[in-house]
């Protein structure tokens, strides 16, 4: 778990090779605990929601709140693009996302579906 967690950060922007199904799950679940443990703990010590500003200091806590979203987010579809490469699929597909609730599910789907070999994966000589 650790060990994904680390290859998560460690490969932020690397949008090539391969990402196995665990390198993938373990790094979306612990990001959302996390997300989830640091918006309501922020959200505590403000006193009202994150995206309300009344004072400069809540303008500087939306805006490290978006920095460090959009990251994540950026390795997220690192990460993204990488397990499709380990399905043997084109990172193209991740515009399937794009399509209304059945392209949510058919995403998943590709998600959990095992690795096979492929052209994608990086050979170290």
């Amino acid at each position: 778990m650790i060990e994904s967690y680390k290859r998560f950060w460690h490969n932020i922007l690397n949008f090539s090779g391969t990402s196995n199904r665990a390198d993938y799950w373990w790094p979306i679940v612990i990001n959302y605990v996390l997300g989830m443990i640091l918006m309501y703990a922020v959200e505590k010590m403000l006193g009202h929601p994150i995206n309300d500003i009344y004072t400069w200091g809540d303008w500087t806590i939306n805006f490290v709140v978006l920095v460090v979203g959009f990251v994540v987010w950026i390795a997220t579809l690192s990460l993204q693009f990488r397990r499709l490469h380990d399905t043997n699929r084109s990172a193209w597909w991740i515009l399937i996302t794009l399509i209304p609730i059945i392209g949510q599910i058919w995403f998943i789907i590709l998600m959990l579906l095992p690795g096979k070999p492929n052209r994608f994966e990086q050979r170290l000589f």
